[in-house]
């Protein structure tokens, strides 16, 4: 990411020179952007169907709970170390790394269709391998997550930070517009049945496959790490413990109102699939000149949803980057949250229409807008060689909180009864799950509107 000098004589983050050095073919930058660009395309192809694809494989609404707090678990325990590692032994190597486990993730979720017939236990060989494959599929994006925000840390002043997570967000949201849409394409030659989703989903994941070996390929064999920045060693537990306890202060209600509003979304985020292929079971369809009328299933219509989503978010990002240097890191973040928090009562209570859909879908997308501002504000008072750390630990510390969330969702979703007599407790209700969930949301939200605190470059 380079510098262009502004009118007052300042040098300023470009949030359009990934994409100006990409065309212009500098070595590094293309690497760095093909690499985001090529594993941010398989996580969202992917993870937002993934609820769909247990349901087709058999399993039940705790399940897919259970599986999304797993992926909690994975979150919450990867970031640290592979900041840690990425301070250490620097981006080239530990981003090569994480790459190819998230490849290896990509190929045994491919296999998982052909176990259904093993049965272990009360599930089958199949759902195992989904929560196995998520052990893999989620390095790059949580055990990397440390190196990527150094990178920025590293590469723009402090007042610029907003400006600089915008511009590696903007490309890695553009593979975030893209995956969806490539998923809809896959998805639109089947039907919504257990099989088609199965094989669809499985297209899905050969073409994860493929951009994870020439992501992985392209990062280890032509980044130049000359520019990473090393910390120090890592001590194990008794660094833990004492990044902990030295985590910049201004990070504490941040931290406490980014935890509410990500254990909320947490709750539903995974099952909105499952509320529009099978709660609402809208499509779309869609008559054009040269061809004809499409008829889109609820599979097919949701990725077109989602990429509408990122379409939105990829707008408003730069701007909102930019409000962030004018007024403050806070206001844009709270609105973030905002966002996050009133999305899922909207969308459960939203009525039968493809149209209503895209426009929630579209107001979604400005939670997204936040993001450059909020990395900013995490990593912001970190030193320098301590990025990778101080924004694992503070992961970590968020996302062990947000561990349950999932599973919590998943129970008042699906409903549950009397282990010992089969006796129904709770018949289940998806609407309150969402509507919970707004309320923790809406509580994370108002906290941090009370008590948090701007980052001093910004004020």
């Amino acid at each position: 990411m380079s510098l262009e000098t502004g009118a007052d004589g300042t040098e300023e983050a470009d949030p359009f020179d990934a994409f100006r050095q990409f065309f212009a073919l500098e070595r590094d930058v293309i690497v760095l952007s093909l690499a985001m660009f090529a594993f941010s395309l398989g996580f969202q192809m992917t993870s937002r169907y993934m609820a769909e694809y247990m349901s087709a494989l058999g399993a039940t609404a705790l399940v897919i709970g259970i599986f999304g707090t797993f992926g909690n678990v994975i979150s919450a325990v990867y970031p640290y170390p592979g900041g840690a590692i990425s301070d250490r032994i620097g981006s080239r190597y530990a981003l090569t790394a994480f790459g190819l486990l998230s490849t290896i993730g990509f190929t045994i979720w491919f296999a998982a269709p052909w176990l259904t017939d093993v049965a272990v236990g009360p599930t089958s060989l199949a759902i195992v391998a989904i929560f196995v494959g998520l052990v893999f599929s989620q390095a790059w994006k949580s055990f990397g997550l440390g190196a990527s925000f150094a990178i920025v840390k590293q590469a723009v002043p402090p007042s610029k930070l907003a400006a600089g997570f915008a511009s590696t967000e903007t490309f890695r949201r553009t593979a975030f517009l893209v995956g969806p849409l490539i998923a809809a394409a896959l998805f639109y030659p089947f039907g919504s049945g257990a099989s088609d989703v199965e094989l669809a989903f499985q297209l899905i994941l050969v073409v994860a496959i493929v951009f994870g070996v020439v992501g992985t390929l392209v990062q280890h064999f032509l980044y130049d790490s000359s520019d990473d920045s090393f910390g120090k060693e890592f001590g194990g537990l008794s660094q833990i413990k004492r990044d902990l306890t030295e985590m910049p202060s201004e990070l504490h209600p941040l931290l406490v109102g980014d935890t509410l509003v990500r254990f909320a979304n947490g709750m539903v985020y995974i099952f909105f699939v499952l509320v529009v292929t099978q709660v609402l079971e809208v499509g779309l369809s869609v008559s054009l000149p040269a061809v004809g009328t499409l008829e889109l299933s609820p599979q097919s219509y949701f990725g077109i949803l989602l990429g509408l989503e990122m379409l939105v978010a990829l707008l408003l990002m730069i701007p909102a980057a930019k409000i962030a240097e004018r007024v403050g890191l806070k206001p844009v973040v709270a609105l973030g949250f905002a966002v996050y928090a009133v999305f899922p009562i909207l969308l459960i209570n939203a009525p039968e229409s493809a149209a209503v859909l895209a426009i929630l879908f579209a107001f979604s997308g400005l939670r997204f807008a936040g993001l450059p501002a909020h990395k900013a504000l995490i990593v912001g008072p970190a030193e320098m060689g301590a990025g990778g750390r101080v924004t694992g630990t503070y992961y970590l510390l968020r996302n062990l909180i947000v561990i349950p969330s999932a599973a919590l969702g998943g129970l008042i979703w699906g409903g549950f009864s009397n282990p010992l007599t089969g006796e129904t407790i709770f018949a289940g209700d998806p609407t309150l799950a969402f509507a919970i969930a707004t309320v923790i949301g809406l509580v994370g939200t108002g906290y941090f509107l009370a008590f948090g605190e701007e980052f001093e470059a910004y004020q």
